[in-house]
């Protein structure tokens, strides 16, 4: 008997490692189009892909790292736990995609609909995404580190928990977003629009606030005694701590 369930554990571990569909992967190869196919953890590191069809495909665990992806449609498709670092995304579609826990460190998202999508506990650091539509999307306990956001939409998105240390969010929307807990610690957050946003116990250390209003913004138990404080609009009033005799 334990003979038995050693061999179907090992016969488990081997469909497991190779979990694609071959049939769907040579299809893929040959036609750069392959809609709801089985890709799950398929090998397409540095691929070009541009202009690739992959709507609601499954490419969850996917090796797609420094991959093409320039104009490709992946609307609805299923990238959790996918590499995705350093690929190249300018014009995808990325509607209704499930991009939980992926790995897209050095990516490039600058610009992209990301409306609604589920960016969940994944990683993003140093990616650029400027002017990127987020909107509404869920980036719960997503990681951030130095990432380019300056004029990223963001209003209503879910950051709760989210680690955005050093993040650059110059003019970022933030209206209505969820940053409770959310770690902002040395972000750069002039001029963001944080109307009406939820900073409940946000860790603000050392964040550049600068021309922020936060009047309307939900600040129980943030931590902001550190922050950089010019000309920023508080519940109280106007707090100038922070400006230097140039500013």
């Amino acid at each position: 008997m334990n003979v038995w369930i050693l061999a179907l554990t090992i016969s488990l571990v081997a469909l497991e490692a190779a979990a694609f569909d071959e049939r769907h992967l040579a299809k893929f190869k040959a036609l750069n189009q392959c809609e709801k196919c089985d890709l799950s953890k398929a090998n397409l590191s540095k691929a070009d892909l541009r202009e690739a069809n992959l709507r609601g495909a499954n490419l969850r665990g996917a090796n797609l790292r420094g991959a093409n992806l320039e104009g490709a449609s992946l609307n609805e498709a299923k990238l959790g736990g996918a590499n995705l670092n350093e690929v190249k995304l300018k014009g995808a579609k990325l509607l209704g995609t499930n991009l939980n826990g992926a790995k897209l460190e050095n990516a490039n998202l600058s610009k992209l609909d990301l409306r609604g999508v589920n960016l969940s506990k994944a990683n993003l650091s140093k990616s650029d995404l400027r002017g990127a539509n987020l909107s509404k999307a869920n980036l719960d306990q997503v990681r951030l580190i130095r990432t380019n956001l300056s004029g990223a939409n963001l209003s209503e998105a879910n950051l709760n928990w989210a680690y955005l240390v050093g993040a650059n969010l110059r003019g970022a929307n933030l209206i209505k977003a969820d940053l409770s807990k959310a770690n902002l610690s040395g972000a750069y957050l002039w001029s963001a629009n944080l109307s009406k946003a939820n900073l409940t116990a946000a860790n603000l250390s050392g964040a550049n606030l600068s021309g922020v209003d936060l009047s309307t913004a939900t600040l129980r138990n943030a931590k902001i005694k550190t922050a950089i404080l010019c000309k920023t609009k508080m519940p109280w009033g106007e707090e100038n701590t922070g400006c230097k005799a140039t500013d």
